[in-house]
Parts: C-alpha cells; structure tokens; sequence
C-alpha cells in the first residue's frame, strides 16, 4: 500500500480560516433572518482593482487573441518587464542594490512562503514569532521541521514571543535558529519593527550563518520615517535573507495572484563540497516546479508602476489606513486595549474580562454579528487577543464599530 508523507498527521485539525468560515456557515443557518455579518477578519481586499490595472488586463487579453502577440510560458522568473521594473522601482530607487534576475515572480507570498521550505533540510531548527501568520508553522510542519505537538507548542520549533511587555518586538533567541521568519509590518499584531531591531536580527544571522525570511507584504502600509520596508536597507542582509512581497495587498491582486521573491546571488548555504547557491537552488525549484504567473497578470502588476497606478495604489492604501485610524479610534474609546493599525491594515486587540479568543469571537458574532479573527489561531501568545482587519468598505466598518460600543 502506498503511503502519505506522516508529517501531515502532526497538523492542527482545521486550518484557522476554514474553522472562521466553519462558524459563520452554522451561525447563518440558525440566525438567517439577522442584520447582514460584516467581516472584520480574514484579510481580503474589498476595493476594485485600479482602472491602470483593469486596462492593462484588457490590453494583455487582446494580445492573446492575436496570433501576433499570443504568450505561451513564461520565463523562468518572470517576464524581464516587470522583474526590472520591481527591482528599479521597489529597491533601487531606495539605494537598495538588488537586480532584475535575483527577482522570481510568482502567483503569490503565499505559495513562496510554502514552497521555499522544499530548499531547507528537515533538521534545521525554525524560530517563528509568536504570534504569527499560520503558513509559516503549518508549512514547516509538513516539511518535517517542526515535531510533535504537545497541545500548545511544537516540540522542535523555537517560539519568539511577542506582546505588549516586549513592544511585539521579536527577543534574540538564546539558542541557535537555523531558519528565522520575520514579518514586518506584522500579521497579526499590525506592529513594525524598526531599523535597529531589525539590525539585531540580521546581525544574529550574520554571527549564527542562519537564514531569514522576511515577509514583507505590508511594506506598503508603513507610515513612520523609521520603520525599514525592506530587509536590505540593512547592511549586510544581502548575505542572510530571502524577502517575499506580494501585490495582493499593496494592489487588491488577492483574487487575480501575482507576487515576488528576491533571492541575492551573495546569499550562500554550507553543504558538502562547498558553499552552495540558494539563487540557483530556488531557480532550479522554480523551473521544475512551478510554470510561472500568466502573462495578463503580469502585465497587470507592471501598470502598478505607472504614474497613474503608483497614484492609484497610494489612494487605494491611504483608504485603508483611514479605515484602521478610524477603527483604532473607535476601539479605543470603546474601551479595548488596541495595538497596531499604524503601519498596517490590522488591529491586535486584547478581549476585554479575560475571555479567551474564540470566545470572544462567539461574543462577537452573535451579539454584534462581527466577524473577527481569534489570536490563538496565530500562535500560544495570540491568546486572550483578536485580530481586526481594515479591508473592508467604509460604512460597513462604521457600522461594526457602533455594534461593537453598543456592546461594550
């Protein structure tokens, strides 16, 4: 009889979202004739794509209905059209020094944040922030990384705490980390980390020879003179970091799929023989695994760099900042304790009375009918908090806003 990969077996039962959309679908067939949910959880887009993007798709589509201009596969990477425009635009104009080809376009953070782990042995140790972005754990799990789970923890994982006391600020770890997965700004905590902290950490993996992902798919959100948007504005993390980016937040692609990863030819792994690439390591994972972003949403990422659609991206964000401002207002005054909202579409709220994070999602959705997302689904320091996003239509977040104070 065949066998599955076992490493599946130590994954939690429910993915977090799956078991949000799980409640919601039993609270609607017991309650179907109530004021209309409002979501304030999962982190989708809720604006159109931009009139710069929508015309790039169509201009993308005619070209495929012409035997002229009709694209087949893409090439490994990415079309040089927009890895050149994503490294002119995204770092060299930030005196980052990072080319077109150390650029792989994909379908989305997401799947690169997954799939890197196929270059990782099974006997790295991983250090995650905690609380953190479920993808970066479950993946890991299924890599064989991360052990057996003891009803809170994952035995071989090393959990960096980040709370209040600490400014969510991730702590050096007292032990070696291998792998270390950074996220900033940050979700779930909607917190960043500045220039000297992140120092600190690059610093450790120049020291320790470890690797960091960084997840910067917020970057575009950050409002403070001293919050870094990239990795590579420190010296040095050339050396020492993979940084995944991704245009389903920056530009609402979350239902049309395009991102990036920068893997810097500088960065280099020990193994037998010598040093070894990871430049070449992810190219050549890349080409035998995945066939590339399509071509219109391609050309739809290169309209965000436009005149019009830099403009038309900033106004999208500026909504969603307002939104968060807005929202971390009304919080306050109703009484929560609020952090993030600042540098990032999220809120982190502590649940007020001690009540744990499902059950103040429960509280939630069915006296207020708002959907928010429970912080124990990111991690053991995600308890006893909850996670609000400001991806959502204006007068839908005012609306859950004065259910919430009614309810406080």
């Amino acid at each position: 009889m065949f066998k599955v990969n076992p490493y599946f077996s130590q994954l939690q039962p429910s993915y977090l979202f799956a078991e949000i959309a799980r409640r919601v679908r039993q609270y609607e067939a017991t309650h179907p004739d109530g004021a209309e949910i409002i979501s304030l959880g999962i982190g989708d887009v809720t604006l159109t794509l931009t009139p710069s993007v929508t015309g790039a798709m169509h201009q993308a589509t005619d070209e495929m209905g012409c035997a002229d201009s009709v694209r087949g596969y893409c090439p490994d990477g990415g079309y040089t059209f927009l890895t050149e425009a994503i490294a002119a635009h995204d770092y060299q104009s930030r005196n980052i020094s990072i080319h077109a080809d150390e650029v792989f376009v994909s379908d989305g953070a997401k799947s690169d944040l997954g799939n890197i782990g196929d270059l990782l042995s099974a006997d790295n140790r991983v250090a995650v922030c905690d609380p953190v972005y479920p993808v970066y754990i479950d993946s890991n799990v299924m890599g064989g990384r991360a052990g057996r789970w003891d009803g809170t923890h994952y035995a071989n994982l090393i959990y960096l705490p980040c709370t209040p006391e600490n400014g969510f600020a991730p702590q050096l770890p007292t032990e070696h980390a291998d792998i270390i997965y950074l996220c900033s700004p940050n979700n779930p905590t909607g917190t960043a980390l500045t220039y000297s902290q992140l120092k600190q950490w690059v610093d450790y993996a120049r020291s320790e020879e470890s690797l960091i992902i960084f997840d910067s798919a917020y970057m575009a959100y950050i409002r403070q003179d001293d919050i870094p948007h990239s990795i590579y504005e420190i010296e040095g993390a050339r050396e020492v970091a993979i940084e995944v980016r991704s245009f389903s937040k920056t530009a609402g692609f979350t239902g049309l799929r395009c991102g990036y990863t920068v893997v810097p030819r500088a960065l280099t792994c020990r193994a037998e023989g010598g040093p070894v690439s990871l430049h070449s390591l992810w190219s050549r994972r890349q080409s035998t695994k995945f066939n590339g972003a399509g071509y219109i949403a391609q050309r739809a990422a290169l309209a965000t760099y436009t005149p019009q659609g830099i403009q038309e991206t900033l106004d999208s964000i500026d909504y969603y900042m307002s939104n968060a401002a807005m929202m971390r207002r009304r919080l306050c005054e109703a009484g929560f304790t609020c952090y993030g909202g600042e540098n990032a579409p999220y809120l982190w709220l502590r649940t007020p009375d001690g009540q744990s994070s499902w059950s103040c999602f429960d509280r939630l959705l069915n006296e207020c009918r708002v959907v928010v997302t429970p912080g124990s689904g990111f991690g053991p320091n995600g308890e006893g908090f909850i996670r609000l996003t400001a991806f959502q239509k204006r007068e839908k977040i005012q609306t859950a806003m004065e259910r919430i104070r009614q309810l406080m």
